[in-house]
Formats: C-alpha cells, structure tokens, sequence
C-alpha cells in the first residue's frame, strides 16, 4: 500500500521505516480445522543489510493431541530474551522472569 501511494521512495527506505515503527508482530494463521491460532510473536530488532531483522519470543508448537482434523499446541517461549525493553521498563509494566 505504501508503494500504491508514494511515488519515487525507495523501497529499502520504506522497510528501514516499517522496522522502525513496529515493535512486535502477532502471526496468526488459519489452521488445517479451520480455526486460528496464533503461530510467533516476534520482536523486531533493527534493519541491517536490506533485511529487517526478527527476534522469535514465542512459537506456536502442537502436540501429541494433534490429529488431521484437530490441531492441538501451545504457543512456547523460545531461549531468546526481548532485546528492546526500554518502552516496557519506562512504562512500569515489565518484570525479568
């Protein structure tokens, strides 16, 4: 949509813009029963050499529950710390777990 709308900017301009504006992306995706689930909460940490770089927090991982029909998971916490936690910090919501 910001390609529709500005003339002449650079793409590499617009990703650096998007990985600056956005903190954290939600993945939802329909799943093969139909329902939705959330799949990856995923921090965004930067831009470097034309690519925004991500940080996966969370995962969504099925279990033994899951058949063809049912799917059955849990979103996990991946090893990775959030790494830009100053908004958090100021605004007195964050605790280190």
């Amino acid at each position: 949509m910001v390609l529709q709308g500005a003339e002449g900017l650079p793409l590499e301009a617009i990703r650096q813009q998007i990985a600056s504006a956005v903190d954290i992306i939600i993945h939802l995706s329909r799943m093969r029963d139909k329902t939705r689930k959330t799949m990856e909460i995923t921090e965004i940490v930067g831009y470097e050499n034309g690519k925004i770089q991500l940080n996966p927090l969370y995962v969504f991982v099925e279990d033994e529950k899951s058949t063809l029909h049912k799917v059955s998971g849990s979103l996990r916490r991946t090893d990775r710390p959030l790494i830009n936690d100053t908004k958090l910090k100021i605004s007195g919501n964050y605790k280190i777990i």
